[in-house]
Parts: C-alpha cells; structure tokens; sequence
C-alpha cells in the first residue's frame, strides 16, 4: 500500500511539474458567437453618446452569449437602484432572445407568460434590454439601460445595439 501511495505522488508531482505550464501557456480562444471586450467597449460608447445627447445619466450593462456581465457603466448621477436594473434587464434580454419590451407584452396578466419575472432569480419585463446580434445574425450576447424612463432606456439600448450590425 506504502509503494503504491509512494507512485501515486510521483506521478501527481510530474503531472503539476510538466503538464499543467503547458496547459496555462496555451492560448485562450473566444467562443465563436460571444462578444468580445472590444465589441462591448463599442457598444457602451454608443450608449453613452444617446445618453448625453438625451441628457439623462445612465447606467448600461453588456452581459456575453451566457448572460455573464462583461462590461459596465454607470454615468455620474445615474440611480443607484438603477444598476441592478440594468444587468437585468441585459440578462432577461438574453436569456429569452428578445427584447424586454416584447418579452414584457407576452407577460401581463392573461397573457401566456404571465409571472415569468418571478423565475431566475427575477427578471426585468419594461423597455431598455436588447439582445446583441452580430453582422452574422448570431446572437452575442445582451444590452441592458436604465435611469430614465423605459422609453428613454430603450433608445439608448437601440444605439447601442446598432454599431455592431
């Protein structure tokens, strides 16, 4: 028992030595149909150019094709309650593939959703969280708004969402 104990180390202390500074030296590969930084780096530059322009502090979130946060901002001002909302929002847009306004129609009282808000772990259903489409039709991931009025979020998600089409 001792000798075979003894092996398993061995074998275990070669794995750790040889193996494992190969594995963490290959490249990292982006999953095809994710956002990248970059694209998300995009996105929030284009909403934030709507917010100004409307002239209501926002807070905007780009979550990737998992509906992880990748990126955030929140404008000077913008609702601390609005942040939560924000991610949200990006997150119900994703994991449904459609916008929260639409999601949020299909969703009222008689209607064959209704009470969807209530799963995973709570869902926002008003206008501001869009899914992101590449020029490929793939959706990438989700952009979701929020500090001003649900038409007001919607625009600035529109912005974003176009300079990646």
């Amino acid at each position: 028992m001792r000798k075979f104990v003894v092996s398993t180390l061995l074998v275990l202390s070669f794995t750790v030595l040889f193996a494992l500074p190969v594995i963490a030296d290959a490249p990292v590969k982006t999953l095809p149909g994710n956002i990248t930084l970059a694209q998300s780096q995009k996105i929030l530059a284009a909403g934030i150019k709507k917010a100004e322009e409307i002239k209501v502090p926002m807070n905007i979130a780009i979550v990737d094709a998992g509906g992880n946060l990748k990126a955030f901002y929140r404008q000077e001002d913008a609702f601390i309650g609005s942040i939560d909302i924000s991610i949200k929002k990006a997150v119900t847009a994703r994991y449904f593939n459609m916008s929260t306004r639409t999601l949020g129609s299909v969703s009222q009282v008689g209607k064959s959703l209704y009470g969807i808000e209530v799963s995973n772990d709570g869902l926002i259903l008003f206008a501001g969280g869009i899914p992101l489409v590449d020029k490929n039709n793939v959706i990438i991931g989700a952009i979701g708004v929020s500090g001003g009025s649900v038409d007001e979020d919607e625009s600035v998600a529109i912005a974003g969402a176009a300079v990646i089409k």
